[in-house]
């Protein structure tokens, strides 16, 4: 049978722990089951789980606190949090958590595998959702860059071609080569003085040296 997901399971209890340690794996899932939440975030620290699955009270540090830290070094991993008790105050920490789910024990076995389902539904559209914007921001770096080149190509393109005017100006009438050298050193440092866009400063210093151009 096809592995459908990781599940990281924990409970205090031996027997729900096999139970549905069980139950996941008929269902066609691989399971790490830990009896505690230190052993639980020992094993989370060493795997890729796609969903938690954690009793809320246990000794030590309980399935709230596991929760928190495992938000700490996975924000995106859907926890699914059970409990025998049904209370109203567990209810509202747990959402407040960003739990997934929260399931009442004794549960059916449709309801925790339709949850658990559920869950690797909504881990894969995050994946999903992730490759697309980095996809999206890598062909946004990639086009800037050659938008960039393009950019500097034909900048460099018109100071070639303001250069090659400016020296047929020269060999022509070397007073109005200096002249056109002169109009855009001037225009340059006026445009800065009043604070000017940069791309502004830029335009005006390679094209008002073309003012005289027609002499040639």
């Amino acid at each position: 049978m096809n592995n459908k997901g990781h599940v990281l399971l924990v409970d205090d209890e031996p027997y729900i722990l096999e139970f549905v340690g069980s139950l996941l794996k008929r269902g066609g899932y691989s399971v790490v089951a830990c009896e505690n939440s230190s052993r639980a975030l020992e094993e989370f620290r060493k795997a890729d789980f796609d969903v938690v699955l954690t009793d809320i009270r246990m000794p030590g540090a309980d399935g709230i606190e596991l929760l928190d830290n495992i938000r700490l070094l996975n924000p995106d991993v859907p926890v699914i949090l059970m409990t025998a008790y049904a209370e109203l105050e567990v209810a509202v920490r747990a959402v407040k958590r960003l739990a997934f789910d929260f399931l009442v024990k004794p549960f059916k076995s449709d309801d925790l595998l339709g949850a658990v389902e559920k869950s690797l539904k909504f881990d894969r559209l995050v994946a999903l959702e992730k490759n697309y914007k980095n996809m999206l921001e890598e062909t946004v770096r990639r086009k800037t860059k050659e938008l960039a080149d393009a950019l500097s190509t034909a900048h460099g393109l018109i100071r070639e071609l303001m250069i090659r005017l400016t020296t047929a100006a020269e060999f022509r009438d070397k007073e109005t080569g200096a002249h056109i050298m002169r109009i855009g050193l001037y225009s340059n440092k006026l445009a800065e003085a009043l604070d000017m866009p940069l791309d502004y400063i830029e335009g005006i210093t390679l094209t008002a040296p073309m003012h005289d151009i027609g002499k040639i």
